[in-house]
């Protein structure tokens, strides 16, 4: 077992992270819950993009998204993403690699209902990743959609969430002198157990 105490401590990766978390809402300026993720297209090359985390579950990671745009047809097809957290004001950071799932059940719905009514209706009007003419065409696709679907707008069936079900997750904070702190956590399967060494910086 790796010499991890402080910080580090603890024998639930997810509850490490959740605590994380929970440190960074109260230093960071903006968006303590953005992530970088990355995904790769057909031929391999890489895409990376910042998203919002909606919720660290008891084994999973999970964020939202419309199903048509370029990042989730690139994990529809791979069925794997990586996603890194960097906090600068704890400069700490959580790297994650795994296996992706569709969250588009009731779970779904509920965080849906719980943006903001422009949002929703922003999740209806934008084709996502797709070419617009103007500002203005997307402004009139929103209006149409608000006269389609009033002031209660249900989850678009091309809207909804993606789990990352980590194989790998790293923790990093760092030390004097570039000497950082390094865990990694590994499993070869997701029922596996998982395997935790220290990096060298």
């Amino acid at each position: 077992m790796a010499d991890r105490s402080g910080i580090f401590g603890g024998d639930d990766p997810f509850a490490i992270a959740r605590r994380w978390l929970d440190e960074a809402e109260a230093t960071e300026p903006n968006d303590p819950n953005a992530i970088a993720l990355a995904t790769v297209d057909a031929s391999g090359m890489p895409n990376s993009r910042m998203v919002l985390l909606k919720e660290i579950e008891a084994a999973a990671f999970v964020f939202y998204t419309n199903y048509e745009s370029v990042k989730a047809q690139e994990i529809e097809a791979a069925g794997k993403a990586a996603f890194v957290m960097h906090w600068k004001s704890l400069r700490r950071q959580i790297r994650v690699r795994g296996l992706t799932s569709r969250e588009e059940g009731p779970k779904a719905d509920e965080y849906f209902a719980s943006r903001s009514l422009k949002s929703r209706l922003g999740a209806w009007a934008s084709r996502q990743s797709q070419p617009l003419s103007s500002r203005a065409a997307l402004m009139a696709e929103v209006a149409k959609v608000t006269a389609q679907h009033g002031l209660s707008p249900p989850r678009p069936p091309f809207w909804g969430g993606i789990r990352i079900t980590p194989l790998e997750i790293e923790f990093w904070a760092d030390g004097a002198h570039r000497l950082h702190d390094r865990f990694r956590w590994v499993r070869a399967e997701v029922e596996a157990p998982w395997n935790i060494a220290r990096l060298s910086p």
